[in-house]
């Protein structure tokens, strides 16, 4: 199983043993050795989406191109055999260093670019808030319950959760949800969007939901549309 995940890393990074090794290719050869994903047979396409899947877990490194190439390197050494003074597991801690230090990085780089984005609000807790469109409705108290399309991602644009999906929109109290949702919904109105781009503290810390892919720690994104308040009583 580790041979089949480590031959799949490879090939979601685009080399392969020989690659990293340094044998050259003509460069007609390269592109015949590299049709499109679609056009790969059914049993390639699998190979490929558990490829990807890798891939996508390597996101959060942030990896250089000479970074990469490093990492295509062990790997090669890794299928080939090749003798190597470096034993994995005794860097086992400072990969898990390596991976929380480039995540943090990563989001406060994300949480740089959204303050920047025109019409964002830093909220003191962190959160960056920026109206997408304006609503016409109310806005919503702490202790009200709010009914709300949404679309939440992490910096690299892994979508997470979504409520399209499910078609429905989600009803929930606002005081019961993560701070960083508090205090970005309440500053909305009935039928307005806004995009929330919420600092570990204020969204899931050190506990993310169970089964989720997102990191301990990890800044978030959400896009919001406040649907309704149901139950307000001051409707007409």
């Amino acid at each position: 199983m580790r041979t089949m995940w480590t031959a799949a890393l490879v090939l979601a990074l685009g080399g392969t043993a020989a690659q990293a090794q340094g044998v050259a290719k003509k460069p007609a050869d390269a592109a015949k050795a590299a049709p499109s994903p679609d056009e790969l047979p059914e049993e390639a396409k699998t190979i490929y989406a558990l490829g990807l899947s890798v891939g996508k877990d390597l996101s959060l490194f942030a990896l250089t191109p000479e970074e990469l190439q490093v990492l295509q390197r062990g790997i090669a050494d890794g299928i080939s055999g090749t003798p190597s003074s470096i034993e994995p597991k005794d860097y086992a801690p400072k990969i898990q260093a390596f991976a929380k230090s480039r995540q943090a990085q990563a989001g406060e780089a994300a949480l740089a670019r959204a303050a920047k984005e025109p019409g964002a609000v830093k909220l003191p807790s962190g959160v960056i808030y920026r109206e997408v469109s304006a609503g016409t409705g109310k806005s919503p108290r702490a202790t009200d319950t709010v009914k709300v399309h949404y679309e939440g991602r992490l910096v690299d644009g892994t979508v997470f959760d979504t409520s399209a999906k499910r078609g429905i929109p989600v009803e929930f109290p606002l005081n019961g949800v993560i701070p960083c949702w508090t205090q970005g919904v309440a500053k909305m109105k009935v039928g307005g969007k806004a995009k929330l781009t919420c600092p570990g503290a204020t969204a899931y810390g050190e506990r993310p939901p169970p089964g989720s892919r997102i990191p301990p720690n990890a800044v978030l994104i959400f896009d919001v549309e406040l649907v309704d308040i149901p139950g307000d009583t001051s409707k007409p």
